[in-house]
């Protein structure tokens, strides 16, 4: 089937997999509400295995776009990076699920419009990736913000769910300004909003204003940055993650940077990079901040949470080296580590949930004592997250991290790679330092709850899928791969840019790769 979007129906066609999450968050909250009427009481577990219905049904329209259909170009992309990006999207949401139906009857939270909440954060994600014009993703990025701002805030009873959904609300606005005020720059000097028509301006030179375009794509950056927590636009992270209930903490530290990272690689890495000068540097030095910073700050935490916030901060740094690489394999590196960031950071902040215990009480490390003989399955589980989440060989974070330093090695971002190297080790510290909690000290004074077949089910399909693609990795990273090449980008798309780069020689022959 081919759509060329000479009608809105070929819109509904490219957007079916977002338009059954959108029909199952709605049947949610309308039979949450008919079955509940005026009682007070949780929904139940129906409305999570609802979302898990909708979740899975969306899955299958995804992949039937990815088999059958092909489409020209439009407001929306129909390529194999976007239906890549979604894959990892939806099954980051299934499994968020899974974890969440315990923890939100621990709390008393199980009400029907936070699954409903949690299918439009994904929608948003999913139409932030398919966006091919700046105010589709203004659209998709606010659909996002605004359902995950809700969730931050969600347990109305706790006061540091209350602030975190404020800060995060403040902060994300700020980043909303700066990426509309950004979209607003480009229009004025190209009069249009369409990426593939903004960039055949600048490939032309019939864009005026040198200094209205350089302003405009560093605001979108900004913008950007701001969403995938890069430093020093991340000092909303660490407080939003700590405040937010757990089962949501997860969930946002996977999704939006999924999105956005998914999304800036596909307007800056393809379709900016016509202006790649205005925007390489700026990359280059928010990478290599956010690879050091966090990794510091994070040496020192004695929350769990909080460091796992400051740990989720840092891989963006390592994703970011990706963006710089501005490569085919550098997309495809970055989707393979999104997608086995997402296994392992779910279910670490899962165990670190049922830990915590019932107002997440419980998240220092000190609650972590003895947790590997206490619960051998947690503490096993909990070993490969930590594992994989600093890089040791045989799991998925280590190959993720091989793959994005041979992506910057590619392009000649030898300093990138080096710094990515020694960040890694310096976080070993404060992972291995759980580890030694959990197997080298004497149990913790309280008592972790039991799990349901549910959480059982989640916290097995990461830990497969970390172990899986550390020691399988080929097949999937070839999948990223032709998703890495098959990306709609108009005219930029096949533009040959020479981009410069702040550590590769001026003379490609005085030594080193040329850029």
């Amino acid at each position: 089937m081919i759509l060329d979007f000479s009608s809105n129906a070929d819109y509904l066609v490219a957007l079916l997999p977002e338009t059954l999450l959108t029909l199952a968050a709605l049947g949610i909250l309308l039979a949450d509400v008919f079955r509940r009427g005026d009682r007070p009481e949780p929904s139940g577990a129906w409305a999570a295995y609802a979302a898990i219905a909708g979740t899975l049904v969306a899955a299958g329209a995804n992949l039937w776009l990815l088999l059958e259909v092909d489409a020209g170009p439009g407001l929306v992309a129909v390529d194999g990076y976007r239906l890549a990006a979604n894959f990892v999207l939806l099954s980051g949401t299934l499994l968020a699920l899974l974890f969440a139906v315990d923890y939100q009857r621990r709390e008393s939270m199980q009400v029907g419009e936070f699954y409903a909440l949690l299918l439009l954060a994904t929608v948003g994600m999913m139409v932030l990736v398919a966006a091919q014009d700046l105010l589709l993703i203004f659209l998709g990025l606010e659909l996002m913000s605004i359902a995950v701002y809700i969730l931050t805030g969600f347990n109305r009873t706790d006061p540091r769910s209350a602030e975190a959904g404020l800060k995060y609300f403040l902060v994300g606005a700020f980043a909303s300004a700066f990426l509309l005020y950004g979209i607003a720059l480009l229009y004025g000097v190209t009069g249009n909003t369409n990426i593939a028509d903004v960039v055949d301006r600048v490939e032309t030179g019939s864009a005026e204003g040198e200094l209205m375009l350089l302003a405009g794509v560093l605001l979108l950056l900004i913008g950007f940055a701001y969403k995938v927590a890069a430093v020093p636009f991340h000092m909303w992270a660490p407080d939003a993650y700590e405040g937010a209930p757990t089962s949501v903490t997860g969930y946002m530290a996977v999704g939006v940077k999924t999105a956005a990272f998914v999304a800036l690689l596909r307007v800056f890495s393809v379709q900016l990079a016509p202006a790649a000068d205005f925007w390489t540097g700026i990359v280059w030095w928010l990478a290599m901040l956010t690879m050091i910073v966090p990794n510091l700050v994070a040496l020192v935490q004695n929350n769990v949470k909080r460091m796992l916030a400051y740990s989720s901060v840092a891989h963006a740094g390592y994703l970011l080296v990706g963006v710089a690489a501005g490569t085919a394999f550098g997309r495809a590196a970055a989707l393979f580590y999104l997608a086995v960031y997402t296994l392992m950071t779910l279910g670490a902040f899962a165990i670190l949930g049922l830990v915590a215990g019932k107002g997440d009480r419980h998240m220092n490390l000190a609650d972590f004592r003895g947790l590997g003989w206490r619960r051998p399955a947690l503490g096993l589980g909990l070993l490969i997250f930590l594992l994989s989440l600093a890089g040791f060989p045989p799991t998925g974070g280590f190959v993720a991290k091989l793959y994005i330093l041979r992506a910057a090695i590619d392009a000649g971002q030898v300093t990138l790679a080096v710094t990515l190297v020694l960040a890694s080790l310096l976080s070993y510290y404060y992972y291995l330092r759980v580890v030694w909690k959990m197997y080298f000290e004497e149990g913790a004074d309280h008592a972790v709850a039991s799990t349901s077949g549910s959480f059982r089910l989640g916290a097995a399909l990461c830990a497969a899928g970390v172990l899986l693609l550390g020691l399988l990795p080929g097949p999937v990273l070839r999948g990223f791969e032709r998703a890495g090449s098959d990306i709609v980008g108009g005219a930029a798309a096949t533009a040959t840019i020479e981009v410069p780069r702040p550590d590769a020689p001026a003379n490609p022959t005085a030594g080193g790769p040329a850029p």
